[in-house]
């Protein structure tokens, strides 16, 4: 059974400007790897060491992302996640040694798109930094309905706007699009890959629980009781689904 799904349509475009990416972290050793890293006429990189600073420079111009790391001086980059998303809906990536699970979720509490832990491998950082890009750059469009309403669940998409049982939900970026994903495909069974691939363009997964995680809050935010989910179920063994009305 096919499933909507994100389209790439790169063909035909016209080279697109370099794409601005905030980098925040206090280790010199650390900066030096991510803009040696992201080396390529693609990106420009605007790199700061404290999380004042990187306050001061969103402030003061425009990116398409932000690399964060969260053990900075002055305001730590959970604060500057919080500072960032209460003025603007760009991709916010987490970058830290603290990748235990109350921190990750802290962290898309906050707004955060995702995160890599630290030590990270180069390759991992690129693709995770791609599919970001894909998505403010509009390479992926939708086939999707711009609204989805299923029960009590209704999705407006051009608003970027959920109401479950009549009440508006505050959604992060991220679980926006899980959820989305999820119901427009209603009934179909999702493992975490394909969830990976085709919701967040992520070619390569790498070491994490971010579906999981997602999973937990979207429950938290949508679900009449958490632990006992009728909307975004578990298929033991396999992965999850948004259940049929």
């Amino acid at each position: 059974m096919g499933f909507i799904r994100h389209v790439s349509d790169r063909g035909g475009r016209e080279e697109s400007p370099p794409r601005r990416i905030l980098v925040a972290d206090d280790d010199p050793a650390i900066v030096t790897l991510i803009v040696t890293t992201l080396d390529n006429p693609r990106y420009e990189l605007v790199t700061v060491s404290n999380g004042l600073e990187a306050i001061a420079a969103f402030e003061a111009s425009s990116f398409d992302a932000v690399i964060l790391d969260v053990m900075m001086p002055f305001a730590d980059g959970f604060q500057v996640c919080r500072h960032i998303r209460e003025r603007s809906d760009v991709p916010i990536l987490i970058l830290t040694a603290r990748s235990g699970t109350e921190d990750v979720v802290h962290g898309f509490e906050l707004g955060a798109d995702d995160y890599i832990p630290k030590p990270f491998k180069t390759a991992e950082l690129i693709a995770r930094m791609e599919a970001i890009l894909r998505r403010v750059e509009g390479y992926q469009n939708r086939r999707a309905p711009p609204i989805v309403e299923l029960g009590e669940l209704h999705l407006d998409m051009p608003r970027h706007r959920v109401l479950v049982r009549g009440t508006e939900v505050n959604l992060t970026p991220m679980e926006f699009e899980l959820l989305y994903f999820l119901a427009a495909n209603v009934g179909q069974v999702f493992d975490r890959e394909t969830l990976y691939r085709e919701v967040w363009g992520y070619d390569h997964v790498g070491e994490t629980n971010l579906v999981d995680v997602c999973v937990r809050r979207l429950r938290e935010k949508v679900e009449a009781e958490p632990s006992r989910p009728t909307l975004i179920m578990t298929v033991r063994g396999v992965g999850y689904k948004f259940a049929e009305p």
